[in-house]
């Protein structure tokens, strides 16, 4: 299929036109999401209008450039929109038409904001934090002396964080008059309407109470826009809100939340993942009928459709990475989720407005009465189970591991410390999906969970060992437990013998070294080492991270000068120090994320930390090569 960008000229002819503006930034953002094959459509369209309203009518930044100390600052606090932001700056001559089309590639445009993007102001995608590093900047500007205002994006639903109403309270209490606020509204989460995931009730009553000038207009409306900024302009020294009411899909027609969320039964299917071929010409056919109507002699430039396609975010995406099987351990953890529940009542389920991906709405569904939906508030969530594991009962926690692991570790470690049992769910472990870049890529929550007493991690290989684990979890372990799962396909099917705690199990027999590793992306990369070293290396699955059997280990390792460790973690703090910790004395080389996790697909990212089976083989080679002459 054809892939064709509007060219930066095209703009140049637009420039007056801001609504067509935003259509053609819609377009090309639509293109780099395709060509990625990942990444957020739905609230790229909801801010566009916004946006480039912003750029173009409002700030000072492209006047007087992005390196100016007295610019305007803008960034989005949300940054899953920021496949929006990117065919903005590439319409403003920051991004070349070559970069923005490689999204999600290692070299090019990371999946959420990074500041190693030029035009972009901050890094984000863990929500909740941009209305106070909005405050740090806008506070910082003023004690430094230097002009320009701050304008922070956020996302409706991303307000059920509580960090956003420290941010609200501090920088009224500190008069922010240049710190504003816009909310985009568009009324719809992940795949639900922010009414069914956690309401937000009257927020312009909830932003007056702390102080804020507050205005409400239509935010796909540049008049309105208009009207609401240059209110701001003279309004009070006080910080400013707008909350813009948008659509989310805006600009295409059955990607529109209303009648996308009646197309599909409920739930809205447009806010991660590319389109199929099907769906990606009919919007882009729909954008540029629109835009040639007002535009005459349009100009497209043809693109070419890249290579291998990042994994992102499978649920309402496309099947992504090349070698893969249908089997995804995520599903095989909701199947064993609902099985137990019917011989365990005591188990309640607790969501941070990811139940499709975390594979827990067919529990939500099943048993409506035990499913707590918390709202992207990670550490109420934390605190909400330990207050349910004190009365009895059995809460397993669900997020994304960067997220939950992190942002709600002090929570954690209070619950732990209570000495009662919580089951945490950590979705989206590890390297892989890479293409959504770092804020979501988890490779220290190991090392964040494993230093409590009571708490053991571990992490199944295939379906089979994510139901055993699970059933462990609830039915043998005594204390918590944190269970980390990879997101997308597996990508070899593994038999995995079921082993007692604390043991793992051989997959592939070898004579001169050892090689541990857990979960299905880096057992299969470590299996394709030891294919290519043809005998030399035993690749051992030890799913239990922070557990180790001293015995069995202590005989596993006799026959073997060298041992080696996969992680999919930094190489510190997870398996590698178990272990080391177990067998003192011995040398054991830990391969792992040395260094900021690479955004690319599977191979570039997997490729660039030298964890993919050659670069494994190669490095295992080098290591046995300097054994034997020393």
């Amino acid at each position: 299929m054809e892939l064709t960008l509007i060219p930066r000229e095209e703009f140049e002819r637009a420039r007056d036109d801001l609504a067509l503006l935003a259509d053609m930034c819609r377009a090309n953002a639509l293109v780099a999401v395709k060509r990625a094959g990942s990444g957020h459509l739905g609230s790229s369209f909801s801010a566009m209008d916004v946006v480039v309203h912003l750029f173009y009518a409002e700030l000072n930044t492209v006047e007087v450039g992005f390196d100016d100390p007295g610019r305007d600052i803008y960034f989005s606090s949300k940054g899953h929109d920021v496949p929006g932001l990117y065919a903005v700056l590439h319409a403003l001559g920051m991004l070349p038409p070559e970069r923005l089309l490689q999204l999600r590639r290692l070299g090019g445009l990371d999946g959420h904001p990074d500041v190693g993007v030029p035009g972009i102001e901050a890094n984000s995608g863990s929500l909740g934090m941009g209305i106070s590093k909005g405050r740090g900047m806008a506070w910082a500007k003023r004690f430094l002396g230097r002009g320009g205002r701050v304008v922070v994006m956020t996302g409706d639903g991303e307000l059920q964080e509580g960090q956003n109403f420290e941010g609200l309270q501090a920088a009224a209490a500190h008069g922010q008059g240049n710190l504003w606020v816009v909310v985009d509204r568009n009324e719809l989460q992940s795949d639900k309407p922010t009414d069914d995931i956690l309401p937000l009730g009257d927020l312009e009553a909830k932003f007056r109470a702390f102080g804020w000038h507050v205005a409400s207009c239509d935010g796909h409306d540049h008049d309105a826009l208009e009207r609401a900024f240059t209110a701001f302009r003279s309004a009070a020294d006080v910080p400013k809100v707008l909350v813009a009411d948008t659509v989310k899909g805006k600009g295409v027609s059955f990607m529109e939340h209303p009648r996308a969320l009646r197309d599909s039964g409920g739930t809205y299917r447009w806010h991660a993942g590319a389109p199929d071929d099907e769906s990606f010409a009919r919007a882009y056919e729909e954008l540029v009928e629109r835009i040639g109507a007002r535009l005459p002699n349009l100009r497209l430039t043809q693109v070419d459709r890249g290579g291998e396609l990042s994994e992102g975010e499978p649920e309402s995406g496309i099947a992504t990475r090349k070698s893969v099987t249908d089997e995804y351990v995520a599903a095989a953890y909701g199947e064993a989720l609902l099985e137990l529940a019917e011989r365990h009542p005591e188990i309640v389920v607790l969501d941070a407005d990811l139940a499709s991906d975390c594979r827990i709405r067919p529990f939500e569904l099943a048993h409506p009465e035990r499913f707590h939906e918390s709202g992207i508030a990670e550490q109420d969530m934390v605190s909400a189970a330990a207050g349910m594991a004190r009365q009895g009962l059995l809460p397993v926690v669900n997020s994304f591991a960067a997220f939950l692991a992190a942002r709600a570790n002090e929570q954690i470690y209070n619950q732990a410390s209570e000495q009662s049992k919580v089951i945490y769910a950590l979705h989206y472990a590890g390297l892989i999906p890479a293409g959504p870049g770092k804020s979501h890529q988890s490779i220290r929550d190991v090392s964040l969970l494993a230093a409590l007493p009571n708490m053991t991690v571990v992490q199944p290989a295939n379906s089979e060992e994510t139901g055993a684990l699970l059933r462990w979890a609830v039915e043998e372990a005594t204390d918590s437990v944190a269970l980390r799962l990879a997101i997308g396909p597996s990508p070899r099917r593994l038999q995995v013998p079921n082993v007692a705690p604390g043991r793992g199990a051989v997959l592939y027999e070898g004579a001169e070294a050892l090689l541990f590793a857990y979960g299905p992306v880096m057992l299969h990369e470590a299996l394709t080492a030891a294919e290519r070293l043809d005998g030399r290396l035993q690749v051992v699955n030890m799913p239990w991270l922070n557990r180790v059997d001293q015995e069995w280990l202590e005989e596993l390792v006799k026959p073997f000068g060298e041992l080696f460790v996969l992680e999919d973690h930094a190489a510190v703090g997870a398996l590698g120090d178990s272990l080391r910790r177990v067998l003192d004395g011995r040398v054991i080389t830990v391969f792992g994320v040395d260094g900021w996790p690479a955004c690319g697909t599977p191979h570039e990212a997997l490729r660039y930390h030298g964890l993919d089976g050659a670069s494994l083989a190669d490095r295992i080679a080098l290591k046995l090569r300097a054994a034997t002459t020393s």
